[in-house]
């Protein structure tokens, strides 16, 4: 395969706890969807043994757990109703190699019905055996990119290109690990195609009064202004059309249905917002700027979005999930099929 990951892509390990991967809100919404999908879509066979499931970016795990308890009891109940044998349920987590897999596998259900392995490494490479997954899922983790565009602004057309090639290299891949007929589901913490900067903010708008924060601590000679200069941070959230627009040129799946769904929360408060966005990008800022500004960093984060009024009000938080439910399927011979009929 070429270049150690290691030398392709850095770790940015999430901190042990739920941090921004706690989406139950939002997973209440996707439960019945996913239900109906698996119903309706996902294929079973007669004799099969074993039934392989990865989730993509499980962080500590502790979102997943649910996310695949939906999953497998749905496959289970559709094997039960056409009378077939409920086969083994074979789960693997993938994340970085930095993430906290002792966390994830300390914490795992002691009641699960499944195998459980770790397969670390960069999801936008090849990581299982082609035809050898049933069941893709992957949750607030393709926001992610490979690399943060050098000279373009934050959230700008660059960073957009940038996660379409790592969309579509996440797609090539899965799609040669995949069996035909395979369901792929995807959720990305995504920004409404219209919303008022001035006076709403979205998962996008958090990088902005942090990097106020690091102005702020420079300017009192904490830290280097040129290190400023140079801190970008790698995510890009899509809209809608966006999404839809990038799914709609793979030539391996078929998208069976995507839904823009409100992020969930009740309740959010700075110092929970704070810690949230601490647990994303704390080893990211601490490489960059060394480990002894983040208490003094977040503090100062947190205090500024108590203090705006924007941020106060949790009505002004616009941020949606995008779901995606996918199929494996050649559309090249599904086209050349219909030509010929």
């Amino acid at each position: 395969m070429g270049d150690s990951i290691d030398n392709i892509v850095p770790h940015y390990g999430m901190s042990a706890g739920d941090g921004p991967h706690s989406y139950r809100g939002a997973l209440d919404a996707v439960k019945p969807i996913l239900e109906e999908e698996i119903a309706a879509k996902f294929d079973i066979w007669s004799g099969q043994e074993a039934l392989c499931i990865a989730d993509f970016g499980c962080s500590t795990g502790h979102n997943s757990f649910e996310a695949l308890r939906i999953i497998i009891e749905a496959i289970k109940r559709k094997h039960e109703s056409s009378d077939l044998k409920i086969p083994e349920f074979h789960v693997f987590f993938n994340d970085v190699v930095a993430n906290d897999f002792n966390t994830l596998f300390s914490s795992l259900p002691t009641d699960r019905n499944y195998y459980v392995a770790a397969v670390p490494g960069d999801f936008h490479r090849r990581l299982l055996p082609p035809s050898s997954l049933h069941f893709a899922y992957s949750s607030w983790a393709l926001m992610w990119l490979t690399e943060a565009p050098e000279a373009a602004e934050y959230g700008g057309d660059g960073y957009l290109e940038q996660f379409e090639r790592d969309l579509d290299s996440f797609l090539k891949c899965r799609a040669v690990e995949m069996v035909d007929g395979g369901l792929m589901a995807l959720l990305i913490p995504g920004v409404p195609a219209l919303w008022d900067q001035e006076k709403e903010f979205t998962v996008a708008s958090v990088v902005e009064p942090l990097r106020s924060c690091l102005v702020n601590m420079a300017e009192k000679g904490r830290l280097s202004k040129a290190k400023i200069e140079s801190f970008k941070v790698p995510q890009y959230f899509p809209n809608h059309q966006q999404l839809r627009a990038i799914l709609e040129r793979s030539e391996s799946f078929s998208i069976e249905r995507m839904e823009t769904l409100k992020h969930g929360r009740t309740s959010y408060s700075a110092e929970a917002r704070a810690k949230s966005i601490r647990a994303a990008l704390q080893t990211m800022i601490a490489r960059h700027f060394g480990d002894e500004i983040i208490d003094e960093l977040f503090h100062l984060y947190k205090e500024k979005l108590a203090a705006s009024p924007i941020f106060r009000e949790l009505n002004n938080d616009k941020t949606v999930v995008l779901l995606a439910i996918l199929k494996r399927t050649n559309l090249q011979c599904e086209t050349a099929a219909r030509l010929l009929i």
